[in-house]
């Protein structure tokens, strides 16, 4: 995955055209977390520096081709503005005469963000016409949104190809591509990766992936139910995919015959409804009220996990132990995230829920590296080239 850099280009004088992740929650019009602006900051930062005219684009929320004040990215460039030097413009358009007359009046070292990719349905269709307009505001062009890298949309895929040799990565790119590479090519051993969230369909291809790499498997979160179903367990009323018990099965005799440790939970915190006002339960797995439910792990488990954590020396952790948006449920993932903070092993977070609980728990800075794309780190994670990283020119080895 060596790729060309945008360190590696001459920047000055040049217009350069920025692909960033700018899709942050926001809170009656204001940034409520800014760490995916922050992530781009060294690109942006380096490319005013060389003196380059820089174009920023991106796309924010779901507004389905169409034009909706509420998806604008005024707002995120009002943040924006609050963390860098240099004055930051903003246009209400991607493409058209106006969007183009403030792409031609840029001067070096200044900034022009564009309006959201998505106001136009054609970024999605992955339209050649669409990226072609847009490849024509610059000279070159500059990938840093791993998190939608895995998307055949046109800024990611059709602009780049357009672009060729002119097409390269950002440094927050660059960052995901060495981890990534840190994982998938020359593990440090042992190596455990731990999953969790709710469904076990979401991960099949990863767990099948995972499991030719790893030496220890830890799965917890509403996917650990089916499992352990699938092992005998009764599990009350809790979330359980019912027609993935023999994948589930299929999938700990794989480890088996590989040698890889699985570790499910052995006690869990439970409830009579899904809540954050129920009151919260703990048993062992093997008592399970059948009028209950599992919302997360208990205290056991997290002592049992983390006897597998001490002695690993590479973790890649995805999805959340339980629903720690809920307090009375959100213990094992703590916990977990604080296991993992004075763990002695490089320690990847891979992004979505994940990251959202490191972070709301205060542990981010302890972390080795923290993705900034959830869905895109897993498709690298089942072996998947992602378009948005194929595209971009190939780099030289140093």
């Amino acid at each position: 995955m060596k790729k060309k850099l945008v360190s590696d280009v001459d920047l000055r004088d040049k217009r350069v055209l920025l692909r960033v992740d700018f899709n942050v929650p926001l809170s009656n019009g204001i940034v409520a977390d800014d760490t995916r602006i922050r992530a781009a900051l060294p690109t942006i930062d380096y490319l005013v520096n060389q003196e380059a005219a820089l174009i920023i684009i991106s796309h924010l929320g779901r507004p389905k081709g169409m034009v909706k004040p509420e998806f604008s990215l005024e707002p995120v460039v009002k943040h924006l503005s609050t963390l860098t030097d240099v004055p930051v413009k903003f246009v209400s358009s991607t493409v058209g005469d106006e969007a183009e007359a403030q792409v031609k009046a840029l001067k070096k070292g200044e900034i022009l963000v564009l309006e959201n990719l998505r106001f136009d349905p054609r970024e999605k269709q992955n339209d050649r016409e669409f990226a072609a307009v847009m490849a024509s505001y610059a000279d070159v062009y500059v990938n840093d949104a791993f998190g939608v890298s895995h998307r055949a949309h046109a800024s990611v895929a059709a602009l780049p190809e357009l672009m060729g040799e002119d097409a390269v990565a950002g440094f927050l790119l660059e960052k995901e591509i060495n981890y990534a590479s840190k994982v998938l090519d020359n593990p440090a051993r042992p190596f455990t990766a731990i999953l969790g969230g709710k469904k076990v369909s979401d991960k099949i291809k990863v767990i099948e992936a995972l499991l030719d790499q790893v030496d220890n498997l830890v799965i917890g979160g509403g996917m650990a139910n089916t499992f352990l179903k699938a092992s005998g367990y009764q599990v009350g009323i809790s979330f359980v995919e019912e027609d993935k018990l023999s994948l589930a099965a299929a999938l700990m005799e794989k480890a088996q015959k590989k040698d890889v440790g699985l570790y499910l939970p052995v006690d869990v915190v439970t409830a009579k409804a899904f809540s954050e006002n129920a009151e919260p339960h703990y048993y062992s797995i093997d008592a399970i009220p059948a009028n209950e439910m599992i919302l997360d792990i208990g205290p056991a488990t997290c002592e049992y996990f983390a006897t597998v954590l001490k002695g690993s020396k590479l973790v890649v952790w995805n999805g959340p132990m339980g629903v720690f948006e809920m307090k009375p449920f959100s213990d094992g993932t703590r916990t977990l995230a604080a296991y993992l903070s004075v763990c002695d092993a490089d320690i990847v977070v891979g992004g979505g829920d994940s990251a959202a609980a490191v972070t709301q728990f205060g542990y981010a800075q302890e972390m080795s590296h923290i993705s900034t794309g959830g869905g895109a780190f897993l498709e690298l994670m089942e072996g998947k080239e992602l378009p948005g990283l194929t595209v971009l020119a190939d780099g030289v080895e140093k």
